[in-house]
């Protein structure tokens, strides 16, 4: 006797068409960052321009965070744990640096030669980014160094 699939047995053997996509999240993400580069939004009930170019911007940030983990991570979290990382013992101290290098952009960023032409909150901003990738450095660095319950 023949055994008949059922529908949900028949769909669960089709993949996901937009699995782990990230490109339409970095495309999203650069054209609203570089939306603070320019004068393009209008004053919006709250009379105020540079709070929708801000706020764009930081949801510009977002997708490009997303777009980032998806790409490196090949999972649609939001939360890179040290479980996620191929090599975390060797690549922390390289997450380290990198955010240091956003704190001294973001230093750099708020520096009078740059700021004529820099949006207002970019120092801000790239502070913000600089601290949580200092962070997530430093916490898979002691989670695989000094709070490593390996002997």
């Amino acid at each position: 006797m023949r055994s008949r699939r059922t529908a949900f047995q028949a769909s669960a053997k089709t993949q996901p068409v937009a699995e782990h996509r990230w490109e339409a999240w970095a495309i999203a993400g650069a054209l609203l960052v570089a939306q603070t580069f320019f004068d393009v939004i209008p004053a919006g009930p709250w009379g105020n321009a540079a709070m929708g170019t801000g706020f764009l911007g930081l949801i510009g940030v977002g997708c490009l965070y997303v777009a980032w983990f998806r790409r490196t991570f090949l999972s649609s979290g939001l939360l890179p744990t040290s479980d996620l990382w191929k090599d975390p013992e060797g690549t922390w101290p390289k997450v380290v640096g990198a955010g240091g290098g956003f704190l001294v952009l973001s230093y750099v960023a708020g520096r009078d030669a740059l700021d004529a032409w820099m949006p207002e909150p970019a120092g801000l901003v790239l502070s913000l980014v600089g601290l949580l990738v200092l962070l997530n450095g430093l916490y898979v660095g002691a989670v695989v160094g000094l709070l490593s319950e390996e002997e």
